[in-house]
Protein backbone atom coordinates (compact mmCIF):
# COMPACT_ATOMS: atom_id res chain seq x y z
CA UNK A 1 0.00 0.00 0.00
CA UNK A 2 1.36 3.35 -1.04
CA UNK A 3 1.99 5.66 1.91
CA UNK A 4 0.34 9.06 1.63
CA UNK A 5 2.70 11.99 1.72
CA UNK A 6 2.11 14.48 4.48
CA UNK A 7 0.52 17.66 3.18
CA UNK A 8 1.68 21.05 4.29
CA UNK A 9 -0.90 23.39 5.68
CA UNK A 10 -1.74 26.04 3.09
CA UNK A 11 -1.14 29.67 4.08
CA UNK A 12 -3.99 31.23 5.96
CA UNK A 13 -6.08 30.79 9.02
CA UNK A 14 -7.28 27.55 10.63
CA UNK A 15 -10.64 26.05 9.78
CA UNK A 16 -13.66 27.98 10.97
CA UNK A 17 -14.89 25.06 13.10
CA UNK A 18 -11.81 25.40 15.30
CA UNK A 19 -12.30 29.08 15.98
CA UNK A 20 -16.05 28.80 16.48
CA UNK A 21 -15.54 26.00 19.01
CA UNK A 22 -12.93 27.97 20.92
CA UNK A 23 -15.08 31.10 21.05
CA UNK A 24 -17.98 29.04 22.36
CA UNK A 25 -15.72 27.36 24.91
CA UNK A 26 -14.44 30.69 26.25
CA UNK A 27 -17.73 32.59 26.36
CA UNK A 28 -20.25 29.77 26.76
CA UNK A 29 -20.81 30.55 30.45
CA UNK A 30 -20.43 26.95 31.60
CA UNK A 31 -18.40 27.90 34.68
CA UNK A 32 -18.00 31.01 36.82
CA UNK A 33 -14.86 32.20 35.03
CA UNK A 34 -16.49 31.85 31.62
CA UNK A 35 -19.51 33.78 32.85
CA UNK A 36 -17.17 36.50 34.11
CA UNK A 37 -15.51 36.74 30.69
CA UNK A 38 -18.92 36.92 29.01
CA UNK A 39 -20.07 39.65 31.38
CA UNK A 40 -16.86 41.59 30.72
CA UNK A 41 -17.44 41.35 26.96
CA UNK A 42 -21.02 42.57 27.41
CA UNK A 43 -19.86 45.47 29.60
CA UNK A 44 -17.19 46.44 27.04
CA UNK A 45 -19.75 46.55 24.23
CA UNK A 46 -22.54 48.31 26.12
CA UNK A 47 -20.50 50.57 28.38
CA UNK A 48 -21.87 49.10 31.61
CA UNK A 49 -19.98 47.95 34.68
CA UNK A 50 -21.84 44.85 35.92
CA UNK A 51 -19.88 42.62 38.29
CA UNK A 52 -22.50 40.11 39.45
CA UNK A 53 -22.55 37.12 37.09
CA UNK A 54 -25.71 35.88 38.80
CA UNK A 55 -27.56 38.40 36.65
CA UNK A 56 -26.62 36.46 33.50
CA UNK A 57 -29.10 33.90 32.22
CA UNK A 58 -27.47 31.73 29.53
CA UNK A 59 -29.97 30.98 26.74
CA UNK A 60 -27.70 29.35 24.14
CA UNK A 61 -29.62 26.91 21.94
CA UNK A 62 -28.64 23.28 22.52
CA UNK A 63 -27.46 21.90 19.16
CA UNK A 64 -28.24 18.38 20.40
CA UNK A 65 -31.92 19.33 20.57
CA UNK A 66 -32.14 21.66 17.56
CA UNK A 67 -29.86 20.14 14.96
CA UNK A 68 -30.49 22.79 12.31
CA UNK A 69 -30.43 25.76 14.70
CA UNK A 70 -27.25 26.46 16.61
CA UNK A 71 -25.81 29.64 18.02
CA UNK A 72 -22.49 30.35 19.69
CA UNK A 73 -23.57 32.24 22.81
CA UNK A 74 -26.83 33.87 23.82
CA UNK A 75 -27.89 35.26 27.19
CA UNK A 76 -30.32 37.51 29.00
CA UNK A 77 -29.35 40.51 31.13
CA UNK A 78 -30.87 43.97 31.65
CA UNK A 79 -34.04 42.75 29.85
CA UNK A 80 -31.94 42.36 26.70
CA UNK A 81 -31.54 39.14 24.71
CA UNK A 82 -27.98 39.16 23.37
CA UNK A 83 -26.73 36.78 20.71
CA UNK A 84 -22.98 36.61 20.02
CA UNK A 85 -21.73 34.74 16.96
CA UNK A 86 -18.22 34.22 15.67
CA UNK A 87 -17.39 34.08 11.96
CA UNK A 88 -14.09 33.55 10.17
CA UNK A 89 -15.81 34.29 6.85
CA UNK A 90 -18.22 37.23 6.78
CA UNK A 91 -21.68 35.95 5.88
CA UNK A 92 -24.21 38.48 4.51
CA UNK A 93 -26.96 35.99 5.43
CA UNK A 94 -26.39 36.62 9.15
CA UNK A 95 -29.48 38.88 9.54
CA UNK A 96 -31.74 36.07 8.30
CA UNK A 97 -29.92 33.50 10.41
CA UNK A 98 -30.13 35.82 13.42
CA UNK A 99 -33.86 36.29 12.91
CA UNK A 100 -34.32 32.51 12.88
CA UNK A 101 -32.17 32.09 16.02
CA UNK A 102 -34.09 34.80 17.87
CA UNK A 103 -37.45 33.28 16.86
CA UNK A 104 -36.45 30.11 18.71
CA UNK A 105 -34.94 32.04 21.63
CA UNK A 106 -38.13 34.06 22.05
CA UNK A 107 -40.26 30.93 21.75
CA UNK A 108 -38.38 29.31 24.63
CA UNK A 109 -38.47 32.54 26.64
CA UNK A 110 -42.27 32.84 26.27
CA UNK A 111 -42.80 29.19 27.18
CA UNK A 112 -40.67 29.60 30.28
CA UNK A 113 -42.66 32.67 31.33
CA UNK A 114 -45.98 31.00 30.39
CA UNK A 115 -46.98 33.91 28.14
CA UNK A 116 -49.90 33.67 25.72
CA UNK A 117 -49.48 35.45 22.38
CA UNK A 118 -53.23 35.14 21.72
CA UNK A 119 -54.00 37.31 24.72
CA UNK A 120 -55.54 40.76 24.21
CA UNK A 121 -52.76 42.14 26.40
CA UNK A 122 -49.41 43.14 24.85
CA UNK A 123 -46.71 40.59 25.71
CA UNK A 124 -43.40 42.28 26.51
CA UNK A 125 -40.19 40.62 25.31
CA UNK A 126 -36.45 41.30 25.89
CA UNK A 127 -34.96 43.65 23.31
CA UNK A 128 -32.57 41.89 20.88
CA UNK A 129 -28.87 42.57 20.38
CA UNK A 130 -27.07 40.60 17.65
CA UNK A 131 -23.27 40.90 17.40
CA UNK A 132 -21.00 38.94 15.05
CA UNK A 133 -17.27 38.87 15.85
CA UNK A 134 -15.17 38.52 12.70
CA UNK A 135 -11.48 37.65 12.36
CA UNK A 136 -11.18 36.13 8.90
CA UNK A 137 -8.68 36.86 6.15
CA UNK A 138 -10.59 39.41 4.05
CA UNK A 139 -9.86 43.03 4.94
CA UNK A 140 -12.95 44.58 6.52
CA UNK A 141 -13.70 47.85 8.31
CA UNK A 142 -14.10 47.94 12.10
CA UNK A 143 -17.85 47.59 11.79
CA UNK A 144 -20.32 46.44 9.14
CA UNK A 145 -24.09 46.39 9.51
CA UNK A 146 -25.77 43.73 7.42
CA UNK A 147 -29.52 44.21 7.06
CA UNK A 148 -32.25 41.75 6.19
CA UNK A 149 -33.56 44.20 3.58
CA UNK A 150 -30.31 43.72 1.62
CA UNK A 151 -31.66 40.26 0.72
CA UNK A 152 -35.12 41.34 -0.46
CA UNK A 153 -35.82 40.46 -4.10
CA UNK A 154 -37.75 43.70 -4.40
CA UNK A 155 -36.02 46.65 -2.74
CA UNK A 156 -37.93 47.97 0.28
CA UNK A 157 -36.66 51.12 1.97
CA UNK A 158 -39.66 51.51 4.27
CA UNK A 159 -37.83 49.95 7.21
CA UNK A 160 -41.03 48.19 8.27
CA UNK A 161 -39.44 44.75 8.03
CA UNK A 162 -35.84 44.81 9.18
CA UNK A 163 -33.34 42.74 11.12
CA UNK A 164 -29.71 43.76 11.58
CA UNK A 165 -26.47 41.91 12.26
CA UNK A 166 -23.64 44.12 13.52
CA UNK A 167 -20.27 42.66 12.50
CA UNK A 168 -17.22 43.73 14.52
CA UNK A 169 -13.77 43.08 13.09
CA UNK A 170 -11.50 41.81 15.89
CA UNK A 171 -8.40 41.25 13.78
CA UNK A 172 -5.20 42.98 14.84
CA UNK A 173 -5.41 46.73 14.24
CA UNK A 174 -9.21 46.85 14.39
CA UNK A 175 -11.60 47.91 17.17
CA UNK A 176 -8.65 48.78 19.40
CA UNK A 177 -10.81 50.39 22.08
CA UNK A 178 -12.96 47.28 22.43
CA UNK A 179 -9.95 44.95 22.64
CA UNK A 180 -8.33 47.30 25.14
CA UNK A 181 -11.41 47.19 27.37
CA UNK A 182 -11.90 43.41 27.20
CA UNK A 183 -8.82 41.32 28.10
CA UNK A 184 -10.46 38.00 27.24
CA UNK A 185 -11.37 39.14 23.71
CA UNK A 186 -7.88 40.56 23.23
CA UNK A 187 -6.30 37.25 24.33
CA UNK A 188 -8.63 35.29 22.04
CA UNK A 189 -7.83 37.55 19.08
CA UNK A 190 -4.09 37.37 19.73
CA UNK A 191 -4.17 33.57 20.00
CA UNK A 192 -6.04 33.12 16.71
CA UNK A 193 -3.68 35.62 15.05
CA UNK A 194 -0.71 33.61 16.33
CA UNK A 195 -2.10 30.38 14.83
CA UNK A 196 -2.65 32.17 11.52
CA UNK A 197 0.89 33.62 11.49
CA UNK A 198 2.31 30.15 12.18
CA UNK A 199 0.27 28.68 9.32
CA UNK A 200 1.46 31.48 7.02
CA UNK A 201 5.03 30.55 7.95
CA UNK A 202 4.40 27.02 6.64
CA UNK A 203 3.75 25.08 9.85
CA UNK A 204 1.29 22.21 9.79
CA UNK A 205 -2.06 22.85 11.44
CA UNK A 206 -1.04 20.82 14.51
CA UNK A 207 2.31 22.58 14.89
CA UNK A 208 0.71 25.99 14.30
CA UNK A 209 -1.78 25.39 17.10
CA UNK A 210 0.75 23.79 19.48
CA UNK A 211 3.12 26.76 19.20
CA UNK A 212 0.27 29.23 19.74
CA UNK A 213 -0.90 27.32 22.81
CA UNK A 214 2.62 27.43 24.28
CA UNK A 215 2.80 31.16 23.53
CA UNK A 216 -0.57 31.71 25.24
CA UNK A 217 0.59 29.77 28.30
CA UNK A 218 3.82 31.76 28.57
CA UNK A 219 1.85 35.01 28.44
CA UNK A 220 -0.89 33.79 30.80
CA UNK A 221 -3.68 34.32 28.27
CA UNK A 222 -7.17 33.87 29.70
CA UNK A 223 -5.97 33.42 33.27
CA UNK A 224 -4.26 30.08 32.64
CA UNK A 225 -7.07 28.65 30.49
CA UNK A 226 -4.66 27.33 27.86
CA UNK A 227 -2.46 25.65 30.46
CA UNK A 228 -5.46 23.83 31.90
CA UNK A 229 -6.78 22.54 28.58
CA UNK A 230 -3.54 22.07 26.66
CA UNK A 231 -3.87 18.28 26.43
CA UNK A 232 -7.55 18.19 25.53
CA UNK A 233 -7.78 21.12 23.11
CA UNK A 234 -6.26 19.38 20.06
CA UNK A 235 -8.67 16.47 20.41
CA UNK A 236 -11.85 18.27 21.42
CA UNK A 237 -11.58 21.54 19.50
CA UNK A 238 -8.92 21.55 16.83
CA UNK A 239 -8.70 18.18 15.16
CA UNK A 240 -12.25 16.89 14.90
CA UNK A 241 -11.71 17.26 11.13
CA UNK A 242 -8.86 15.62 9.24
CA UNK A 243 -6.05 17.60 7.59
CA UNK A 244 -7.67 16.87 4.22
CA UNK A 245 -10.95 18.35 5.47
CA UNK A 246 -9.05 21.39 6.66
CA UNK A 247 -7.39 21.81 3.26
CA UNK A 248 -10.77 21.56 1.54
CA UNK A 249 -12.28 24.22 3.83
CA UNK A 250 -9.34 26.52 3.11
CA UNK A 251 -9.81 26.07 -0.65
CA UNK A 252 -13.53 26.87 -0.31
CA UNK A 253 -12.77 29.93 1.81
CA UNK A 254 -10.32 31.02 -0.88
CA UNK A 255 -13.04 30.74 -3.55
CA UNK A 256 -15.54 32.71 -1.44
CA UNK A 257 -12.98 35.40 -0.61
CA UNK A 258 -11.93 35.61 -4.28
CA UNK A 259 -15.53 36.24 -5.33
CA UNK A 260 -15.90 38.87 -2.62
CA UNK A 261 -12.69 40.62 -3.72
CA UNK A 262 -14.04 40.79 -7.30
CA UNK A 263 -17.30 42.31 -6.05
CA UNK A 264 -15.40 44.91 -4.02
CA UNK A 265 -13.18 45.76 -7.02
CA UNK A 266 -16.25 46.15 -9.26
CA UNK A 267 -18.00 48.39 -6.73
CA UNK A 268 -14.85 50.51 -6.29
CA UNK A 269 -14.52 50.96 -10.07
CA UNK A 270 -18.18 52.02 -10.39
CA UNK A 271 -17.74 54.52 -7.55
CA UNK A 272 -14.52 55.85 -9.07
CA UNK A 273 -16.30 56.43 -12.40
CA UNK A 274 -19.33 57.88 -10.57
CA UNK A 275 -21.63 55.36 -12.26
CA UNK A 276 -24.52 55.17 -9.83
CA UNK A 277 -25.42 55.87 -6.23
CA UNK A 278 -24.21 53.58 -3.42
CA UNK A 279 -27.75 52.15 -3.27
CA UNK A 280 -27.75 51.32 -6.99
CA UNK A 281 -24.24 49.86 -6.87
CA UNK A 282 -25.03 47.74 -3.79
CA UNK A 283 -28.06 46.28 -5.55
CA UNK A 284 -26.20 45.67 -8.82
CA UNK A 285 -23.07 44.10 -7.31
CA UNK A 286 -24.73 42.23 -4.44
CA UNK A 287 -22.78 43.90 -1.62
CA UNK A 288 -24.44 45.31 1.52
CA UNK A 289 -25.14 49.04 1.32
CA UNK A 290 -23.03 49.70 4.45
CA UNK A 291 -19.98 48.19 2.75
CA UNK A 292 -20.46 50.20 -0.45
CA UNK A 293 -20.80 53.40 1.61
CA UNK A 294 -17.60 52.48 3.47
CA UNK A 295 -15.84 51.96 0.12
CA UNK A 296 -17.12 55.32 -1.11
CA UNK A 297 -15.84 57.11 1.98
CA UNK A 298 -12.41 55.45 1.70
CA UNK A 299 -12.23 56.35 -2.00
CA UNK A 300 -13.19 59.98 -1.25
CA UNK A 301 -10.42 60.20 1.33
CA UNK A 302 -7.89 58.78 -1.15
CA UNK A 303 -8.97 61.26 -3.85
CA UNK A 304 -8.63 64.16 -1.40
CA UNK A 305 -5.09 63.09 -0.56
CA UNK A 306 -4.21 62.75 -4.26
CA UNK A 307 -5.69 66.19 -4.95
CA UNK A 308 -3.72 67.76 -2.07
CA UNK A 309 -0.46 66.16 -3.20
CA UNK A 310 -1.05 67.35 -6.77
CA UNK A 311 -1.69 70.92 -5.61
CA UNK A 312 1.49 70.90 -3.50
CA UNK A 313 3.53 69.76 -6.52
CA UNK A 314 2.04 72.49 -8.73
CA UNK A 315 2.86 75.16 -6.11
CA UNK A 316 6.51 74.07 -6.18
Amino acid sequence: MKKKSKKKTPPGSPKREFRDSLFRRIYGGKDERSRRWLLSLYNSLIGHNHTDTAGLEITTIDSAVYVTIRNDVSFLIDSQMSLYEHQSTVNPNMPLRGMMYFAQLYRENLLKRDKDLFSSKLVKIPSPRFIVFYNGLSEKPDMIKYRLSDAFDVADKSGEFEWTATVLNINKGHNLELLKKCDSLYNYSEFVGRVRANADAGLSLKDAVDEAVDFAIQNDFLEGFFREVKMELPNTLFFDLTQEDYDRHRRQEGIEEGEERKAIESATNLLRMNLGTPEQIAQAIGLPLEEVISLRDSLSAELEIEKSEKEQKEEK
